[in-house]
């Protein structure tokens, strides 16, 4: 196995892998046949991003055959030949869609691939050179049949799942059901599929390194194979709510004998969006801890710097949006 794939020891798989038992899981059902109390599910809600920052949904009203069919049109994907998957690679000029096989997370390459499209192209705020930069990049139907379709047809029905899960999150902080609704108007969503191929040293490396996804909200689908591993309670930020929620933070792990294939769903708001904390959610007591960013550039920067290489070089992190702190350590102590 070539070193560019090899983590420090620190960040290395642990093995055995411990398995949590206690991982929270929101049945949405309730809310979707309007027989239970939207504000209990939001309850709980609130209670699984605190603790843990991730949770498992069920009773979500998405069909089988629309998950069982974007599976198939993965893998028929990845099964393609290379020659075929470099006709719609990523590039410097359209950093984030198409196929990509070299993605780095600090300095180490993920054993994976990918390839991702926008459920629908958004319209890009001043930037030059946006028609390019949100074009989506597809094979010819005649190539792999049904696919756009296919992965069209799931990407809609997590569009609905998201709105679902976004009207509870505002639930859960206190505000009006359709609060964050205005930020996904023309929404830069993306949707990805990965591909994890059997690794001859999983010990060594991983997947996708350990990071926090930047969006909203991911919805994230994976195979039976398994291999998401989350820190739960991680020291992080989710910039709207101010930091009374936190960004996961989370890695995929490889094996030795089996491929894996996992679908997630990468929820963003409009391209001209300011992200900064809402101001229902800031007071004088707790004032806002972020300066505000625009979205767009943000994103379009971190993908670039990504393609590049660069990330860490320039500002693409969240956290370096965040106000420092005018108090003193004896303050913090004593207050």
């Amino acid at each position: 196995m070539d070193d560019v794939f090899v983590q420090p020891p620190e960040k290395r798989p642990k093995v055995p892998v411990v398995e949590a038992t206690t991982i929270p899981v929101i049945d949405l059902s309730p809310l979707r046949t309007k027989t239970g109390s939207p504000d209990v599910l939001a309850s709980k809600l609130r209670e699984a991003i605190q603790d843990w920052g991730f949770f498992v949904v069920t009773g979500h009203g998405v069909p089988k055959e629309t998950v069982a069919r974007a599976v198939q049109g993965s893998r028929a994907f990845f099964a393609l030949s290379a020659e075929e998957k470099e006709a719609v690679r990523r590039t410097e000029e359209s950093p984030m869609v198409g196929y990509y096989d070299a993605e780095y997370n600090r300095n180490v390459r993920d054993w994976k691939e990918i390839f991702e499209f926008f459920p629908t192209e958004p319209r890009p705020v001043g930037a030059a050179d946006g028609a390019q930069l949100c074009k989506n990049k597809w094979l010819c139907d005649d190539d792999l049949p049904d696919f756009r379709d296919t992965l069209l047809e799931y990407a809609k029905a997590m569009e609905e799942l998201a709105f679902m899960l976004l009207e509870l999150i505002s639930r859960s902080l206190n505000l009006s059901p359709h609060r964050l609704h205005g930020f996904f108007t023309d929404q830069t969503t993306i949707l990805r599929i990965n591909h994890y191929p059997p690794c001859p040293k999983p010990n060594l490396t991983l997947g996708s390194g350990c990071h926090k996804d930047c969006g909203a909200l991911t919805i994230l689908y994976q195979d039976d194979v398994g291999g998401l591993d989350v820190r739960r309670r991680s020291d992080g930020e989710w910039v709207w709510s101010n930091d009374k929620y936190e960004s996961v933070e989370h890695r995929a792990l490889v094996n030795s004998e089996k491929e894996r294939f996992s679908i997630p769903y990468f929820f963003n708001p409009s391209w001209s969006t300011v992200v900064e904390p809402l101001k229902e959610i800031v007071s004088k007591e707790d004032p806002s801890r972020y300066n505000g960013y625009k979205w767009g550039e943000f994103y379009s920067t971190r993908r670039k710097a990504i393609l590049r290489k660069q990330v860490g070089q320039i500002k693409t992190q969240t956290a370096q949006f965040k106000k420092q702190p005018h108090v003193q350590k004896s303050e913090l102590m004593f207050s």
